[in-house]
């Protein structure tokens, strides 16, 4: 296996490369990635040396240097989880999720369907076992009411520009396997926390606000319900379905671990209120109830009863667990945070 991972020095690419590899079936693997504002080679430090490993700083708008990556390397797998991914990012700046997350995804798919289905390539083994595997986002559902998940089954309903290029891109995946045979896969996952998380999301930043002593935002009422999944275990998912998921096949990943955004936040208060006593206690007193962002969908839950039921699959961490350790990571790993920080402030628009 000649594995591409696409946003490998991301949060969930940067967790997946250190879970997998290892695996005796990878012979390389190949990180691809263009280091935006969220990705940091920081995070691969431990396996920067390691003799499967190789990065390639290529932007997947480059058509033609995704192809080239492709080639180079003889790539028989793909996993493709590099993307603009931040809500608030894409409602006053969707043009950038559109040419990486669509426009991106397309010529990663090109690449792909060139260099696999060309009867007449020299480089390709015509025997190697291909796969494109496209990882995605529960969003793309829309937003659930007070009961009921999402299956595989329920209609696209995109509600933000971010969850709209994602629906547009698993379209685009869906459609290159029916119209010419591409070996596809595509996963649709709940929200991911863990380390390495970029200090945008909820998770990082309310942990980050708390040790500043700063205003914890929290959006509207902070009744948004969201399920959540422990990355570690995502990363088992994903190469359960990259080796042994059904081609054509779309399946859902979540955690079952439904909490409201408000919960969320007061058991991080309490839990650095308990590992950092110092601080002063009463993190609570932080919480800031904000102006509620445009189309903030209401409720997202997954039903994942699919990869469970036909690759064997389910979260190994419960929420309480998995935060406590996210939260220890954080703490124990500041200089990280300062990094990452420091850098994407001197990062070049788009």
């Amino acid at each position: 296996m000649n594995l591409l991972i696409t946003g490998g020095a991301g949060f969930i690419g940067s967790n997946l490369i250190h879970h997998v590899i290892d695996r005796a079936e990878i012979g390389k693997l190949v990180n691809l990635d263009c280091l935006t504002y969220a990705g940091h080679l920081e995070n691969l430090e431990k396996v920067s040396k390691h003799p499967k490993y190789i990065f390639e700083k290529v932007d997947l708008r480059d058509k033609a240097a995704v192809l080239a990556v492709v080639e180079k390397h003889a790539i028989t797998h793909v996993m493709h989880l590099a993307a603009e991914s931040h809500v608030d990012r894409s409602i006053t700046g969707p043009g950038d999720f559109i040419h990486t997350n669509v426009v991106g995804t397309f010529n990663l798919l090109e690449a792909c369907r060139g260099f696999w289905l060309n009867p007449k390539s020299e480089i390709r083994d015509p025997k190697s076992d291909f796969r494109f595997h496209h990882v995605s986002t529960d969003e793309v559902y829309g937003s659930l009411g007070a009961t009921g998940f999402f299956t595989e089954t329920t209609p696209y309903a995109p509600n933000s520009p971010y969850s709209s290029s994602k629906a547009s891109s698993d379209m685009l995946v869906r459609a290159y396997h029916h119209t010419y045979g591409l070996p596809t896969v595509i996963t649709n996952c709940s929200n991911n926390y863990g380390p390495y998380q970029f200090p945008e999301k909820l998770i990082p930043v309310v942990i980050q606000s708390i040790l500043a002593r700063k205003p914890v935002p929290v959006y509207g009422d902070g009744m948004n319900v969201r399920d959540w999944l422990y990355v570690r275990d995502h990363d088992e998912a994903l190469w359960l379905v990259l080796t042994r998921g059904k081609l054509g096949e779309t399946y859902n990943i979540g955690g079952h671990n439904e909490w409201a955004n408000l919960h969320i936040v007061q058991l991080i208060c309490d839990t650095i209120d308990e590992f950092v006593p110092k601080l002063g206690g009463n993190s609570r007193k932080l919480i800031a109830f904000v102006k509620d962002r445009p189309g903030h969908d209401r409720r997202y839950a997954i039903d994942a009863s699919k990869i469970q039921r036909e690759l064997g699959w389910t979260p190994a961490h419960k929420f309480e667990d998995g935060i406590r350790e996210t939260i220890r990571w954080y703490l124990d790993n500041q200089a990280w945070v300062k990094t990452v920080l420091a850098k994407a402030k001197t990062q070049p628009p788009g």
